[in-house]
């Protein structure tokens, strides 16, 4: 075994001291390799404290920016960065913490043509992404490559996390078969989030990695971890893996998502609707999210009309037959693009929807 230099002693002793870890434990670290899809919510507290605690080599896999709505939570990331990628947002904060760590960037979205590629000769895999097509194709590359997947995830008040390893334990697809249909989950945009809630989550993801990479404890494989903020309380839900489910994704690759990612721009989107970047002066402007949304923050001057109500066989809302334009939004656009649609089989071709939602409304108004 490689001796440690007197400089990683002074910076790592805190943990050599530990029982159990020593220093055989630290050079494991400091041999490891990482790879973290997401720089946001779960991967800022999970990407510090790898650095903190000296693996060798991180990989950031992320192809977003950091907005303004992102700092609340996702602490490794500062106001000046707003606007620049989060995985080199994130390298930078990282080297102030721990100027010997090794940082690979990704900035490309880890999809099943890249995926393999990207996640080769990683001793662990940390997935923090936000969305269904991403948590499939990391599982499968995991599988296939054999590679051990911490995964957590978000919803409101309430988190779970599991360690999944093909030839170990259950996979992602033992506990998810397939993906919900697009929208059916509401994502952080739309059901909120609290910061300190994504830090014990990320924190705990990295602790999961710490004890695979050096054997110590017992990981989290054939439980969900399920968390309650409100309660402060953790619950423990077995699960059983299946060895089909393995073979499977070793031979025929990730599930197929059918998940619509909005394109963004003006004219018809992925999601087969009209839909516009900005809003014309003079148009109606319907809001098809809950009223509780509703309540919380609106576009002026629109009118609340939840999905449900637009969805109803027959019911078209007032004014939408008018001379000016309609615009239909929700959150981030995909209950817009249903209402649209909706409206379309009623026979109503005038409404568009707004691109991003009052998300990214709200994000140009920053």
């Amino acid at each position: 075994m490689k001796e440690l230099n007197p400089a990683q002693v002074a910076r790592y002793r805190r943990q050599i001291t530990l029982g159990g870890f020593g220093p055989a434990g630290q050079q494991k670290l400091l041999d490891a390799h990482v790879a973290v899809i997401g720089a946001g919510g779960l991967g800022s507290p999970a990407l510090l404290y790898l650095a903190g605690a000296g693996v060798g080599k991180v990989t950031i896999i992320d192809d977003d920016v950091v907005d303004l709505s992102n700092l609340h939570r996702q602490v490794i990331h500062r106001t000046a960065a707003v606007g620049e990628f989060k995985a080199s947002s994130a390298r930078r904060e990282m080297l102030e913490l721990n100027p010997d760590s090794e940082i690979e960037l990704f900035q490309e979205r880890l999809t099943w043509e890249n995926a393999r590629q990207v996640l080769e000769g990683a001793d662990v895999v940390l997935d923090g992404s936000d969305n269904f097509a991403t948590r499939h194709v990391a599982s499968a590359a995991c599988a296939q490559l054999r590679i051990p997947h911490v995964w957590a995830s978000i919803l409101g008040f309430d988190a779970q996390i599991s360690v999944f390893w093909a030839d170990h334990g259950p996979v992602y697809e033992d506990l998810f078969p397939t993906p919900p249909p697009a929208g059916s989950v509401p994502s952080c945009s739309q059901a909120g989030v609290l910061g300190p809630l994504v830090g014990v989550m990320g924190s705990t993801m990295a602790m999961e990695a710490l004890k695979l990479i050096t054997a110590i404890g017992e990981p989290l494989m054939g439980k969900l971890g399920y968390y309650s903020s409100l309660s402060g309380r953790w619950e423990y839900i077995p699960v059983v893996g299946n060895p089909e489910t393995v073979a499977k994704l070793r031979a025929e690759g990730p599930v197929e998502t059918g998940i619509m990612v909005p394109s963004g721009v003006g004219g018809a989107s992925q999601s087969g609707v009209p839909e516009v970047s900005e809003i014309p002066e003079g148009a109606l402007l319907i809001d098809v999210r809950e009223p509780e949304e509703f309540a919380n923050f609106i576009i002026p001057g629109a009118v609340n009309v939840p999905l449900a109500r637009i969805t109803e066989e027959g019911f078209v809302p007032a004014g939408v037959h008018a001379d000016a334009p309609v615009v239909i939004y929700c959150a981030g656009g995909v209950r817009s693009a249903k209402a649209v649609r909706a409206l379309q089989e009623a026979g109503v071709s005038g409404p568009v929807s707004l691109a991003g939602g009052i998300d990214a409304w709200l994000d140009r108004q920053g």
